[in-house]
C-alpha cells in the first residue's frame, strides 16, 4: 500500500464517529475524565456533563453536515430503528437555533406500541424510553443527501422492561463482571478494576446481480429462493473458497470497508467463502457491547451498499438449496480492564490455575445451559442450515483439541502428568507443560470450539443478532462463576478447593467435549448416548427459554425478569410464524401464477409440435413421454398448491396460540412446502429455460 493511500485511511477512519479520541480532543478535561468514569461504571452521568457533551457532540455532527439527530437502538424485531429530530428549533423573529440538549442525548421517547412486545405492552400504551448507551461511540449516517447523528441507545418501557436486546446484554456484562470480580479477588488476583466480555463476529453472505433478485419474488419477499435446481456446478469443485475475488465483488467490498472505517468499525478480513457468490467479513475483537452494535451497522451498511453496485446482499441463512448455508460465528472471551485473558493458558502455575478455572467453568456452563444455548440460534432460516453437513448439528458440543483434553483426563484420574518443570504437574504449584503456537487445531464442525485464547460459537445465524448468544453465554457463565465464588470465599484452604473445583467440573460436564468431526452420523448416534439434547427445530429450541431452569438463571442474575422471558418467547414464536407463512404465500403465489402459467404454455405448444409431428408420420414417444411427464407434475403442483393452502389457513386459525400456531406451520406448511417444491422443482428441470419465468440458480450464482 502506497504512503498516499495510508495516509488517506488513516485521516478516513473514524471520521463519522464521535470517538474517545475526539472526545478527549474536543472536551474539557474535566468533562472528559468524568465521562471516562460513566463509562467505567464507577459513576452516573450528572446533567452539566451532559449538556457539554451534547453542545460538543453537536457542533461536529453540524460540521460534518448532519441536520438530525436520532436514538438508534435494536428493537426486537431483529434488525435497528431510529427516529430522526431536527437540530433545528425555531426563533419568533423567523431565525432559527441549531440546539441539542443534554437531556435529549441521554434520553429520547419512541412510540413502543408497535414494536414487538410480547404482551409487555398494550396497543393504547405507547410510550417507551432510548437512554444514551455511553458504551458505543455516537456516529454519523448517510440517508441520501442527508446526515444524522445516531446515538446508540438502549430501548425500555414506560414500566421498565427491557424492549430490546442491548438492555439484556448489558445487564449480562455486568453479571460477569460481578461473579468474575468475586472469584478473581478469591484467588488473590486484585490488580483490576472489572471484568470485561469481549466478542468478534465472523458475518457470512451472499451477493448476487440485483437485476436477478428483482426478478425472484421469494428472494425480494423472504431473503431465499422457495422454488429452484442447482446447476450442473455447484461447489463441488471447490473453486471459491478463498479464490480470487470477482471485481464486482471487490469494488463492493472495498466500498463496504470505507463506510465501516468511517464509523470507526475495524473491518479487517474479507475473502470468498464456499458457495459460490458467498464472502465474509469480520471486524476486530471488542467489549461486546460495542461487537453488537457493530455488527447490526454491517448488516445494514452492506444492504446498502449492495444496492448501490447493482447486488443484492443476501443475510437469510439458507438462500439456496444445494449449497452451504450463511452462519455468524462468535467469538467470545472474558479479561480484566488490565489486559489479562482469563481463558488464555499463562507462564507460571496461578495463572495456569486460573485459566483452568475459568476454562473449566465454561465447559460446565456450556453443559449445563446447552438447550438454552442452543436457542439463542433458533429461528426459521437457521433450521435449513444446522446439521446439514455445511454447519453444526444442533447437539451442542465443546471441542478443545486433544492435548488440553488429554491433560485433564490424566488430572482427573489422578495420572502423572510432566509439568513445564520437568516435574509433576500440580495445580496450582507448578505450570502447564508448554503448548505449541497453536494450542488447538480449528475444529470446522464443533459448534463451540476453543481456539487458543477464546471459544467461537459457530451456531449463530447470518441474519441473526449476536446479542442473544452473548446474552446466554454471560449469564451462564455468571452463574458457574457465582458457583465457584461462594465455594472459594468459604474455603479454609483455597488452593485445594480451587483443584478441587476443576477436576470436578471436568469430570462431571466433560460429555460435553467431542474433538471430532460434529457433521457424522457417528456423532449424532454418540452424543445420545451420552445424554447430550438435539434440538432440531426452532419452535422445540425457543420454548428453552422458559424452562424453569432457564428463568432461575435470568432471575438471579436480574439479566431477565420472567415476565421478560416470556414475552421474548411469545415474539420469537410469532416471528418464526410470520416468516414461514410470508414464505409459504410466496411459494403458493410463484406456483399458481408464474410456474403453471409459463409451463401450461410451454405444454401447449409442445404438443402442437407433436401433432405436427405425427402428421408427418414422425415418431413422437419420447416426446408424448417428455409431455405426459409435464402435465403429472403440472397436476401435482396444482394439487400440492392447494394442500399448501389448506395448511396455511388451518395454522391461521391458532393465532391466540403463538406456541400451537409455530408448531403448525413446522409440522404441516413446512412439509406442504417441500411437496410443493418437489413439482416445482422437477417442472424447472424439463421445461424450456426461455420461458421459465424467473432466474435460475445459474444466473444467481454464476452471473455477477
Amino acid at each position: 500500500m502506497s504512503n498516499s493511500n495510508t495516509a488517506s485511511i488513516e485521516a478516513m477512519y473514524g471520521e463519522n464517529s464521535f470517538s474517545e479520541f475526539l472526545m478527549r480532543e474536543t472536551l474539557p478535561k474535566s468533562v472528559f475524565d468524568e465521562f471516562r468514569k460513566v463509562r467505567a461504571g464507577k459513576c452516573k452521568l450528572s446533567m452539566e456533563v451532559a449538556e457539554v457533551i451534547a453542545s460538543a457532540m453537536k457542533d461536529w455532527a453540524i460540521s460534518k453536515g448532519a441536520t438530525h439527530f436520532s436514538h438508534w437502538f435494536q428493537p426486537l424485531t431483529g434488525s435497528t430503528a431510529e427516529k430522526h429530530d431536527s437540530f433545528i428549533s425555531p426563533n419568533p423573529d423567523g431565525s432559527v437555533l441549531m440546539e441539542f440538549s443534554g437531556k435529549e442525548l441521554i434520553q429520547g421517547e419512541p412510540d413502543a406500541s408497535s414494536f414487538p412486545s410480547g404482551g409487555l405492552r398494550s396497543t393504547f400504551e405507547a410510550r417507551g424510553y432510548t437512554a444514551w448507551d455511553t458504551g458505543t461511540p455516537a456516529f454519523l449516517k448517510s440517508h441520501g443527501e442527508r446526515v444524522t447523528l445516531c446515538i446508540p441507545t438502549a430501548f425500555v418501557s414506560y414500566t421498565g422492561e427491557a424492549l430490546d436486546k442491548k438492555v439484556p446484554l448489558l445487564r449480562s456484562m455486568e453479571a460477569v463482571n460481578t461473579q468474575a470480580t468475586r472469584v478473581l479477588k478469591a484467588i488473590g488476583d486484585t490488580n483490576f478494576e472489572r471484568v470485561i466480555c469481549y466478542s468478534g463476529p465472523e458475518q457470512e453472505y451472499f451477493l448476487v446481480d440485483r437485476d436477478y433478485f428483482d426478478a425472484r419474488p421469494d428472494l425480494r419477499l423472504t431473503g431465499r429462493t422457495v422454488f429452484g435446481t442447482m446447476s450442473a456446478k455447484g461447489q463441488e469443485m471447490d473453486d471459491h473458497y478463498f479464490g480470487a475475488i470477482k471485481d464486482r465483488a471487490a469494488d463492493f467490498m472495498s466500498e463496504i470497508n470505507s463506510e465501516l472505517w468511517k464509523m470507526g468499525i475495524s473491518a479487517t478480513t474479507q475473502h470468498n467463502e464456499v458457495a459460490p457468490h458467498q464472502f465474509e467479513l469480520a471486524t476486530v475483537y471488542n467489549t461486546t457491547s460495542i461487537a453488537t452494535d457493530w455488527n447490526q451497522l454491517v448488516m445494514e451498511t452492506m444492504e446498502k451498499t449492495a444496492a448501490r453496485h447493482g447486488l443484492a446482499c443476501l443475510l437469510h441463512e439458507k438462500p439456496f438449496a444445494g449449497v452451504n448455508g450463511s452462519g455468524k460465528h462468535n467469538n467470545w472471551n472474558i479479561s480484566t480492564d488490565s489486559g489479562i485473558n482469563l481463558l488464555k493458558p499463562g507462564k507460571d502455575p496461578h495463572t495456569d490455575a486460573r485459566f483452568l478455572l475459568f476454562f473449566t467453568a465454561v465447559i460446565k456452563a456450556v453443559d449445563v445451559y446447552a438447550p438454552i444455548i442452543r436457542a439463542t440460534a433458533a429461528c426459521s432460516g437457521n433450521d435449513h442450515r444446522l446439521g446439514s453437513h455445511e454447519a453444526p448439528p444442533a447437539i451442542i458440543s465443546v471441542f478443545v483439541g486433544e492435548q488440553l483434553i488429554s491433560i485433564l483426563d490424566k488430572l482427573s484420574n489422578g495420572e502423572k502428568v510432566e509439568s513445564a518443570e520437568g516435574g509433576q504437574l500440580e495445580i496450582g504449584v507448578t505450570s502447564l507443560p508448554t503448548f505449541p503456537m497453536d494450542l488447538t487445531d480449528r475444529n470446522r464442525t464443533s459448534p463451540f470450539a476453543f481456539t487458543g485464547n477464546r471459544f467461537e460459537f459457530r451456531m449463530g445465524g447470518s441474519s441473526q443478532s449476536v446479542a442473544a448468544s452473548n446474552i446466554v453465554l454471560n449469564t451462564a457463565m455468571a452463574e458457574i462463576l457465582r458457583q465457584i465464588a461462594d465455594r472459594l470465599e468459604t474455603a479454609s484452604d483455597k488452593d485445594a478447593e480451587i483443584k478441587k473445583v476443576i477436576l470436578e467440573n471436568y469430570k462431571n460436564h466433560n460429555r460435553v467435549i467431542f474433538n471430532g468431526n460434529g457433521y457424522s452420523e457417528e456423532w449424532v448416534k454418540e452424543a445420545e448416548k451420552r445424554g447430550l439434547p438435539n434440538i432440531k427445530s426452532s419452535v422445540e429450541a425457543l420454548l428453552k427459554y422458559q424452562a424453569p431452569e432457564a428463568v432461575q438463571l435470568f432471575s438471579t442474575h436480574k439479566v431477565l425478569s420472567p415476565k421478560e422471558v416470556e414475552s421474548r418467547v411469545i415474539i420469537y414464536l410469532e416471528t418464526y410464524s410470520k416468516q414461514i407463512n410470508i414464505e409459504a404465500g410466496v411459494m403458493k403465489e410463484m406456483a399458481e401464477r408464474l410456474i403453471h402459467p409459463a409451463v401450461a404454455e410451454y405444454a401447449g405448444s409442445l404438443a402442437q409440435s407433436i401433432a405436427a409431428f405425427e402428421k408427418i408420420g414422425v415418431d413422437c414417444t419420447s416426446q408424448k413421454n417428455r409431455l405426459k411427464e409435464i402435465c403429472t407434475n403440472l397436476e401435482g403442483l396444482l394439487a400440492a398448491s392447494a394442500k399448501l393452502g389448506e395448511a396455511i389457513s388451518k395454522a391461521a386459525e391458532l393465532e391466540d396460540n403463538p406456541q400451537k400456531q409455530a408448531f403448525a406451520f413446522h409440522d404441516a406448511v413446512l412439509p406442504a412446502m417441500a411437496q410443493l417444491r418437489k413439482y416445482g422443482d422437477a417442472l424447472e428441470k424439463i421445461t424450456d429455460k426461455r420461458i421459465w419465468p424467473y432466474p435460475s440458480y445459474e444466473d444467481l450464482l454464476f452471473r455477477m
